[in-house]
C-alpha cells in the first residue's frame, strides 16, 4: 500500500510521503490551535510545517512543486501560517495589544521586501544567462566576466527569503505566553532586518563591475574567437535532455579528428549533461544568434540526429552537411525521408546503403558514405569460450513514439525471457540493461520494466544466498574501496561534489584541462574493472544510468538478447552470440527478410523457448551454428576491419570539405566573372562573412545541394 501510495504521490521514498502527509495535515492542526486557542499546540504544528516544507524542497519533491498549480505555492503556505498566527492572537484576547498590530504590520512589510527581492534574484540570473554558452572557448582573455553572487543568494533563494519568518512568529508566539510584547517585537525586528539585509545584499550586483557584460559584447568576444580558431568540421546537435547520449557517443570521435573540431548545441540542457571533452563547445540557444555567427570557416558540418533545429545550420551554403546518426539498426528512424536534406549520408558498411536504396525515400546511392562506426573502438571482440558462470545480457530497447508491439520486447517477452534466464541450468548470470527512455510513452512498457527489475533482483538475492555460490570476500571489500576511493576522486575531479559555478563563470573557466581529463579518463577505466569486481560473477544485476557504460556491459557479457535496434549492430562488432525478439510475431524468415542485423541471431519468439540455443552456443563454441554467419554479417553492417573506423572516418572528412572549398571557389568564381549587376550582391549573399537575417527561421530552409 505504501508503495502505491509513492507511486500515485510521485515521491522518491516513504521518509518523503511522510513528510508531505505532516506537511498537508499541519495546516488544518495550525487552524485547530488558534481557534482553541492553543499556543503550544499551534507552536508544535507550525515546527512540524516548517520542517516538513524544508525537507520537501531539499529533496526538490515532485508533490511539493506541483502545489503551486493547485494555489497552494510556496508563498501561499506562508501566508496561511501567518493569518493563522493573527487568528490565534484575537483568540488569545490580544487584538487591542501592541503586539497585534505590530504582528500585522510585519507581515505587511516583510511581503514588501519579498517582491524587490525577487525582482533583483530574476534580474541577477537572466543578466549572468549567457546568450552563448561555452566550454573550451577562450572567453577570459577577451573579456570581462564577474564572479557569481554567493550561491548561497540565489539558490533557492524564495524559500529562503519566506524562513527569515521565523523569528518574527517564534517571538511573538513567545508573547502570547508571557506577559510582554519584548520577544515578538524582538522578533519581528530580526525577521525585518534580516530582509532588508539580503534585499540590499543582491543590490550590489547590480552595479558596477559586478555587472557581467551584455549579449552583443558576448556574441563579439565568441565570434572573435571563432575567427582566431577557426574550426573545419563542426558537430551539431539538438535535443531533450535524454537524448544527450546521442551526442556523448560522438565527443571521443570529434577528439580524433585530423581537423580543427567546433560542438555546437542548442538547448543548455544538453551542454548540462553533456560528457566531458576536450573539444571547444558553443552552445547557442537562440536561432538568430546561430544564424549571425562567423562560421565562415567550417568546411564539414555532421548533424547526429533528425531534429528541426537542423534547419538554422542546413541553410549555410557554404559547408557540407552529413547525416551521422546515433546508431545503425533496421529501425524506419534509420532511413528517415528527412535525410535527403544533407549533401551527404554516411553509414556504417553496405547494409546502410542498400537500406536507404530498398526504403527509396530521395537519397542517393552516390550520396551515401561508408565509413564504420568509430564508436565501437572500445568493444573487445570474443575471447573464446565462456568461464565460471556465463554473462547474458538483456538489453531490451523502448517503447517508440507509434505503439508498434515490434518496437520493443519488454512488455510481451521481457518477463518470459528473464524467468528462463534465471532459472537456466546449467546457471548463467542475467544483466538487465533496459534503454533510457523506456516508460517514457507506454505505460505498459513501464510496468514491464519494473516487473522484470524485481524479477532480477529477486534472483539476485536467492543466488548470494545459495550456497553454491561462492565470492572471494577480501577482493570484494578490496574493490568496493576501490570503487569508493575513485568515486572520491573523480568528485573532486570533475566537480560533482558541488560545482558552484553559474553558467557565465563555468564559459569564462570551462577550458578543459589536459591532464585532469586525462586522469579521468584512466579513472573511468579503473573504476569500471572495480565496479565489476565488486560484486559476484554469479550475481544477477539490473544496471541504469550512465554507469557502467553499454560497451562496457558487452565486454563483461558472453551474449545479449535485444531488440531491433543500434544495440544489436553495436553488439555485431564483439562477434559473441545474440538473440533478437521477434515480438510482432512476424515468423522467423520474415523478420529477418525486413531485419539485416537479426540474420545471425538466434530468433526468439514471445514466449522465449528458442533461449536454449543462444546458451548452447556460450556454453559449446565449437556447436555455435552462427559462428561464420556472424562474421560475414559484421563486415556487412559494420563495414571492414583495416582501415580502422577513425582513419575511415577522417578521410570522408577531408573528402567533403575539399568538396566544399572547390563549391565554394568556382562560387566565388563565377560570381566574379558574371559582371553582371547584382553579381557583387549574390557573391555577398553566399559569404558566410554576411550574417543572416533575422526575419524568419524557415527563410532559405532549402537543401545544401
Amino acid at each position: 500500500m505504501i508503495s502505491t501510495a509513492i507511486r500515485v504521490a510521485r515521491v522518491g521514498s516513504a521518509a518523503e510521503l511522510a513528510a508531505a502527509a505532516l506537511m498537508m495535515l499541519g495546516y488544518p492542526a495550525l487552524m485547530l490551535a488558534a481557534l482553541i486557542p492553543s499556543v503550544y499546540a499551534f507552536a508544535a504544528a507550525a515546527a512540524v510545517t516548517y520542517l516538513a516544507d524544508h525537507y520537501l524542497h531539499r529533496k526538490g519533491s515532485y508533490l511539493v512543486n506541483r502545489l503551486s498549480k493547485v494555489r497552494a505555492g510556496l508563498s501561499i503556505r506562508f501566508l496561511i501560517r501567518q493569518l493563522l498566527l493573527i487568528l490565534l492572537l484575537a483568540r488569545l484576547s490580544l487584538a487591542d495589544n501592541l503586539i497585534y498590530y505590530g504582528a500585522v504590520a510585519c507581515f505587511i512589510a516583510f511581503y514588501g521586501l519579498q517582491a524587490p527581492q525577487g525582482a533583483l534574484v530574476t534580474l541577477i540570473r537572466n543578466r549572468r544567462r549567457m546568450p552563448v554558452a561555452t566550454r573550451n572557448v577562450d572567453l577570459k582573455s577577451r573579456i570581462r566576466i564577474p564572479d557569481a553572487p554567493p550561491r548561497g543568494l540565489l539558490n533557492r533563494s524564495a524559500e529562503k527569503m519566506l524562513h527569515l519568518d521565523l523569528a518574527a512568529v517564534a517571538g511573538i508566539l513567545v508573547s502570547g505566553v508571557v506577559d510582554t510584547s519584548v520577544p515578538g517585537f524582538i522578533g519581528i525586528g530580526v525577521t525585518l532586518g534580516l530582509g532588508l539585509v539580503y534585499v540590499l545584499a543582491l543590490v550590489r550586483y547590480l552595479r558596477g563591475r559586478k555587472v557581467p557584460p551584455n549579449a552583443e559584447t558576448v556574441l563579439a568576444a565568441v565570434d572573435d574567437w571563432l575567427g582566431a580558431y577557426r574550426p573545419e568540421t563542426v558537430l551539431y546537435f539538438s535535443g531533450s535532455k535524454d537524448s544527450a547520449y546521442q551526442l556523448n557517443m560522438w565527443l571521443e570521435t570529434m577528439e580524433q579528428l585530423d581537423s580543427r573540431p567546433l560542438v555546437i548545441l542548442r538547448e543548455r540542457v544538453i551542454l548540462a549533461n553533456m560528457a566531458p571533452t576536450t573539444v571547444p563547445v558553443i552552445c547557442v540557444p537562440g536561432g538568430v544568434h546561430l544564424m549571425n555567427m562567423d562560421l565562415s570557416h567550417v568546411r564539414v558540418a555532421l548533424y547526429a540526429a533528425n531534429v528541426g533545429k537542423n534547419i538554422h545550420l542546413l541553410r549555410v551554403p557554404t559547408m557540407k552537411h552529413v547525416f551521422i546518426g546515433h546508431g545503425d539498426s533496421d529501425k524506419l528512424a534509420s532511413v528517415n525521408p528527412y535525410s535527403k536534406v544533407y549533401d551527404e549520408v554516411w553509414t556504417a558498411g553496405r547494409a546502410g546503403r542498400d537500406r536507404y536504396a530498398i526504403a527509396d525515400v530521395g537519397v542517393r546511392d552516390e550520396d551515401i558514405v561508408e565509413v564504420g562506426r568509430p564508436q565501437l573502438a572500445p568493444i573487445e571482440p570474443l575471447g573464446g569460450p565462456a568461464q565460471g558462470v556465463p554473462t547474458v545480457l538483456y538489453a531490451p530497447t523502448w517503447e517508440g513514439w507509434d505503439g508498434n508491439p515490434g518496437n520493443t520486447s519488454l512488455v510481451l517477452a521481457g518477463e518470459n525471457i528473464v524467468k528462463k534466464l534465471i532459472k537456466a541450468d546449467p546457471p548463467v548470470r542475467v544483466l538487465y540493461k533496459p534503454h533510457p527512455f523506456t516508460g517514457t510513452v507506454s505505460a505498459a512498457a513501464g510496468a514491464a520494466h519494473r516487473r522484470v527489475v524485481a524479477l532480477v533482483e529477486k534472483a539476485a538475492a536467492e543466488r548470494t544466498a545459495d550456497s553454491r555460490f561462492t565470492v572471494d570476500a577480501a577482493d570484494q571489500a578490496r574493490a568496493k574501496a576501490d570503487l569508493a576511493r575513485i568515486e572520491a576522486r573523480l568528485a573532486e575531479l570533475s566537480g560533482s561534489a558541488g560545482d558552484k559555478r553559474d553558467e557565465a563563470e563555468a564559459s569564462r573557466d570551462g577550458v578543459v584541462d589536459l591532464e585532469r581529463h586525462a586522469e579521468v579518463a584512466r579513472l573511468r577505466g579503473e573504476w569500471n574493472d572495480a565496479y565489476w569486481r565488486s560484486f559476484g560473477s554469479f550475481e544477477h544485476r539490473v544496471i541504469t544510468g550512465s554507469e557502467p557504460r553499454l560497451y562496457d556491459c558487452f565486454n563483461v557479457s558472453d551474449a545479449m538478447v535485444s531488440d531491433i535496434s543500434s544495440v544489436v549492430s553495436d553488439f555485431i562488432a564483439s562477434g559473441k552470440p545474440y538473440a533478437v525478439t521477434d515480438s510482432a510475431e512476424l515468423g522467423v524468415e520474415e523478420f529477418k527478410r525486413q531485419n539485416t542485423a537479426v540474420r545471425a541471431a538466434v530468433i526468439l519468439s514471445n514466449g522465449a523457448a528458442e533461449l536454449g540455443e543462444l546458451l548452447g552456443a556460450v556454453r559449446d563454441p565449437a556447436g555455435d551454428r552462427l559462428a561464420e554467419d556472424r562474421k560475414e554479417l559484421k563486415r556487412y553492417l559494420l563495414g571492414p576491419d583495416e582501415p580502422t573506423s577513425i582513419v575511415q572516418f577522417n578521410t570522408a572528412v577531408s573528402d567533403l570539405a575539399l568538396k566544399a572549398q572547390t563549391r565554394n571557389l568556382g562560387q566565388e568564381s563565377r560570381a566574379a566573372a558574371a559582371g553582371t549587376p547584382g553579381a557583387d550582391e549574390l557573391s555577398d549573399a553566399l559569404s558566410p562573412a554576411q550574417p543572416a537575417p533575422a526575419t524568419g527561421e524557415a527563410d532559405g530552409a532549402t537543401s545544401p545541394r
